[in-house]
């Protein structure tokens, strides 16, 4: 389960948002608590609540985006709307605005349950509800609320990630980089963090002594040829770019790259395929991380990085002095159906957990947000895609020649 917080707002649009999704029939309106006067209405307006948070809002001049909007999302249908209510209820109170006015809505209409809250940052005292650290805070509430030991689950974590075999330091930090952690060397030990803290540390020892057992299963790489070839007229694989989401879901360049081939093998079994790139630039490279198997593998060991993302009726195009550094990023290239949270949720590319902008609404029904990154994992898993430079690890030969002749030295891959 994952908890967001939504951009910064001036005004109330969100309930607008979420009561047009009831009105759809997309939504239902859960609870609504502590808006006074209003419960004693009949059939109040979306513009009732608006002016009401409003009016709260208004005692503090200094608090310039009042409107708190977050959502709770389950995986799935793991979660019922009532217990998706309840939870946000005591998210709400962990937050420091049980006493507040606030709305909650439930969403059906994407691959998970989900609620979205909407209520105002600034107390009935006119003081602004302290927000510090909050994101950090909203992980914890949430965590306790569901009873989370995150230390514990990162130290089960970081054993089943030691179970996989891998051949670089790197593959380790995409493995464990795959379960929602980031890492960092220090002292000869790397710190693993999440949720904006460490959680625990892993020696370079032991992710040196794994890699030294590494063996490569050949049969299981014929098998991922195999089934390379079977659906490569079926799925695209076409690498397209994806971007990274801001703070506040501002749009970025683009700083990621999947495939409708990519998304295939990782949905139906279990294969991950992390492109590496930079800048936004077509990728130099790949990785694969059989999360079925618990193998991890450079590209190069299932097939150059041309062959791989070359659409299937240009294949006979390719000559053996492709240049692998512009692979198709438009034309026949399709988008993804469906993209995947921050956290690594799957929604569909229009994704609900945000707010149309002004300048962009023209009604509720055309507002899209795609703030995806990631990859879709296997069934018990969310894999996000993990940008780790291995340019010193590049696949292709074709790079190695490109680069030599930058530094202006031989190229001795004269084929």
């Amino acid at each position: 389960m994952i908890v967001k917080i939504l951009k910064r707002s001036a005004t109330f649009r969100g309930v607008r948002y979420n009561t047009d999704k009831v009105d759809k029939d997309k939504g239902e309106l859960m609870k609504v608590s502590g808006f006074g006067a209003l419960h004693a209405l009949q059939n109040p307006s979306p513009k009732d609540y608006v002016n009401y948070l409003e009016a709260q809002s208004a005692a503090s001049k200094r608090t310039k985006f009042p409107q708190l909007h977050a959502v709770i999302s389950g995986k799935g249908r793991s979660h019922s709307k009532h217990e998706l209510a309840a939870i946000a209820d005591r998210w709400m109170d962990g937050m420091g605005y049980g006493e507040q006015p606030y709305l909650l809505v439930f969403h059906k209409d994407t691959a998970n349950n989900h609620i979205h809250i909407i209520s105002t940052r600034v107390g009935r005292n006119g003081k602004k509800i302290n927000d510090n650290f909050e994101i950090i805070r909203a992980h914890e509430v949430l965590n306790r609320i569901l009873g989370t030991d995150v230390k514990q689950q990162t130290e089960k974590d970081i054993g089943k990630v030691l179970t996989y075999g891998f051949s670089m330091r790197e593959q380790f930090m995409m493995v464990l980089g795959s379960l929602g952690y980031s890492l960092k060397l220090c002292d000869k030990e790397y710190q693993i963090f999440r949720y904006g803290k460490r959680q625990g540390t892993v020696s370079l020892e032991q992710v040196d002594a794994k890699i030294a057992t590494f063996s490569k299963d050949i049969s299981r790489l014929g098998q991922l040829r195999a089934v390379f070839a079977k659906y490569q007229d079926q799925y695209d694989p076409a690498v397209v770019h994806t971007p990274a989401p801001l703070p506040g879901n501002r749009p970025s360049a683009p700083s990621g790259y999947t495939s409708a081939m990519a998304q295939m093998l990782s949905a139906k079994f279990g294969v991950q395929v992390i492109f590496h790139g930079k800048d936004g630039k077509p990728p130099y490279g790949y990785t694969i991380i059989d999360h079925s198997r618990k193998m991890v593998y450079k590209g190069k060991d299932l097939m150059p990085l041309a062959e791989f993302i070359t659409p299937s009726e240009d294949r006979h195009k390719i000559s053996p002095k492709a240049d692998i550094t512009k692979p198709t990023l438009k034309g026949r290239v399709s988008r993804p159906e469906e993209t995947v949270t921050e956290n690594g949720y799957v929604q569909s590319a229009k994704d609900d957990f945000a707010e149309p902008n002004e300048k962009e609404r023209k009604s509720v029904s055309e507002e899209t947000t795609i703030v995806a990154d990631h990859v879709q994992g296997t069934a018990d898993q969310w894999i996000p895609n993990i940008q780790i430079d291995i340019s010193d690890d590049i696949d292709d030969e074709a790079i190695h020649g490109r680069n030599r002749r930058r530094k202006r030295k031989a190229r001795t891959n004269t084929r």
